[in-house]
């Protein structure tokens, strides 16, 4: 496995935490999907400084441009994390009848590890390359 991708895995698995964390003190006060936006934006600006700093640290493009992609990257992953966590809650999760707390956190763990191929590709061929 590509050392970069592990790097990329392990700083990612880092702000995933953030974001998860962080969903759940945003859910204290927000409906589901605000607190999935809200969290994801947590998440990623921690990604972003660990990224820049320890998986793509020879980029040569700009600080703006980096942020720029970064943030067009994840506009795509955001949406594809929030669509996938209230889908299981809504379509799945409510099937079995599990207490919403677990339906959503479990939903929610499953829709931010989504997009981790997606990203990483587009991170190395457009945001820090």
């Amino acid at each position: 496995m590509d050392n970069k991708f592990v790097r990329f895995l392990v700083t990612g698995g880092i702000a995933a935490l953030c974001n998860i964390g962080s969903r759940y003190i945003f859910s204290l006060w927000l409906p589901l999907t605000l607190a999935v936006i809200c969290a994801y934006a947590i998440g990623m600006i921690t990604a972003f400084i660990l990224m820049r700093t320890f998986v793509f640290e020879g980029a040569t493009r700009s600080l703006s441009h980096q942020t720029w992609f970064f943030v067009a990257v994840n506009l795509i992953a955001v949406l594809q994390t929030v669509l996938i966590t209230n889908g299981l809650v809504i379509y799945v999760f409510s099937i079995w009848d599990l207490a919403q707390p677990i339906a959503e956190g479990a939903a929610h763990l499953i829709g931010v590890t989504v997009p981790v191929f997606t990203s990483y590709l587009g991170h190395k061929f457009y945001t820090f390359k």
